[in-house]
């Protein structure tokens, strides 16, 4: 280690060990301290809805059935009464869930708009790719739209859905749950406040986590730009999304560089086979191992579909693994997503940002650092630690949540509000929000390709 590096080293320890020797707050007790708002999700503009909000759920997988189980606590504000999946066992569990009968259960999302309009939104959380199709016919259809992020895999297909929602003048939410979790909005009120004075520039960084990397875009349904959506757009939409939040300001310019280092064929150590099952050598010490992640560990089951009863289930994971992509050998895939890159942004008002996304690291939890005039903030979604300039006074702030910021019911709250009351401004993340934060991540895909600077036309 240089004499930089350590010297750099012993002032971070020293800035987080002042900090660890001072009272942590929580947001009533910050907002106190500055004379902020204490409920960060209090809207006086919400009230009591006369009905539920009748909706379809497009899509019961993992994602879809954490939005649609609002409706198991709050079952006077919103109510699920059909469900379309291709997949039987999914469309069983929903209709168990959510008390659907068996009329209103769908084998294909097509077959929801064949009936006259029954409800009052559809909650689309199908793969990317098809996104598109069922919320242009349900926008068509009279329907309101909680839509799943990405909107849409290419810019002219945000660009369509942007346009039909405001022909139909329908109601469509985008599913950038960061926007409503606490650390995102609790960074944002002070940032609005001017508590550092005016925004200089962000580093703000999404680390994967190695195992998390392998799962969904080395073996699982987003490991191919080409049958997915570029990982910039599927994976860190939400990181451009709340940049472009926070700042408060056009972009004007977009630069990246990034590329698949690690997760290909050339890197297959000796010894490994096919499949993990297939007496691979390296099985035992590899950090990638199916058998490890999902068999031993039982981690990420949920792409499996497994019975509620455990009892087959060392059978059923076995079976899955010898059949699936899920037990094939993360160095032999056909997936392209780059597993680091960068991210240079200009703003119109001067604010520069520069992201990274990371899946060579074993945590997960954004990280944020936001340089201003007066102070800087250091973050990593469950503590952040203000700076004043001037007094050189540090405020922390402390919350555990889940792996979205706690934002999921948050985010569907406003718009179930938002549908109840048909008025789209009580959404943060409305579509014309979230296309422009779409259009950074194309034009830094477009830039990590052909190294250009691309600059941004909404």
């Amino acid at each position: 280690m240089s004499l930089r590096q350590f010297i750099a080293a012993r002032f971070l320890l020293r800035s987080f060990n002042i900090v660890k020797d001072k009272a942590v707050l929580r947001w009533k007790e910050f907002a106190t301290l500055f004379g902020l708002e204490d409920d960060l999700f209090y809207n006086p503009a919400h009230k009591q809805l006369a009905q539920p909000v009748k909706v379809i759920l497009i899509g019961a997988g993992h994602r879809g059935n954490k939005y649609a189980s609002y409706s198991l606590k709050f079952p006077d504000e919103l109510k699920i009464v059909a469900v379309a999946d291709n997949n039987p066992e999914r469309r069983r569990r929903a209709a168990k869930a959510y008390g659907i009968p068996d009329n209103m259960c769908f084998n294909d999302w097509t077959h929801v708009f064949f009936k006259e309009k029954f409800a009052d939104a559809v909650i689309i959380a199908t793969p990317d790719q098809l996104h598109t199709q069922p919320c242009l016919a349900a926008l068509d259809a009279g329907y309101d739209v909680l839509l799943e992020k990405p909107i849409a895999p290419t810019e002219a297909e945000c660009r369509q859905i942007l346009k039909k929602a405001t022909e139909t003048n329908r109601i469509v939410g985008v599913c950038h749950v960061l926007r409503y979790s606490p650390y995102f909005r609790e960074l944002k009120a002070i940032l609005d406040a001017g508590l550092i004075g005016d925004i200089i520039s962000i580093h703000h960084m999404e680390p994967i986590e190695h195992v998390h990397m392998s799962h969904s875009y080395v073996r699982g349904k987003w490991r191919n730009s080409n049958s997915a959506a570029p990982i910039i757009l599927a994976k860190s939409s939400h990181d451009t999304d709340i940049i472009r939040w926070l700042v408060g300001s056009k972009v004007h310019d977009v630069h990246c560089f990034g590329n698949l280092r690690w997760f290909t064929n050339a890197n297959a150590p000796e010894g490994s086979t096919e499949r993990c099952t297939d007496g691979c050598q390296v099985e035992s010490s590899c950090p990638y191992s199916a058998l490890q992640i999902y068999y031993r560990d039982r981690k990420r089951l949920y792409v499996f579909d497994l019975p509620e009863d455990k009892s087959d289930w060392d059978k059923l994971i076995l079976e899955q693994l010898k059949t699936t992509d899920y037990g094939r050998c993360v160095y032999r895939m056909d997936n392209d997503q780059p597993d680091h890159l960068t991210v240079n942004i200009l703003f119109e008002n001067g604010v520069t940002a520069a992201f990274s996304m990371e899946a060579h690291v074993s945590y997960e939890g954004r990280r944020t650092r936001i340089m201003g005039s007066k102070g800087d903030i250091i973050g990593d979604m469950e503590t952040f630690v203000m700076t004043d300039f001037k007094t050189r006074k540090q405020t922390s702030w402390s919350m555990k949540t889940d792996a979205h910021g706690g934002g999921d019911h948050p985010l569907v709250r406003d718009w179930v509000q938002a549908v109840g009351q048909q008025d789209k401004t009580l959404l943060s993340s409305t579509i014309e929000a979230s296309v422009e934060s779409h259009l950074m991540s194309f034009a830094a895909e477009r830039s990590r390709l052909n190294r250009t600077i691309e600059e941004i036309h909404f």
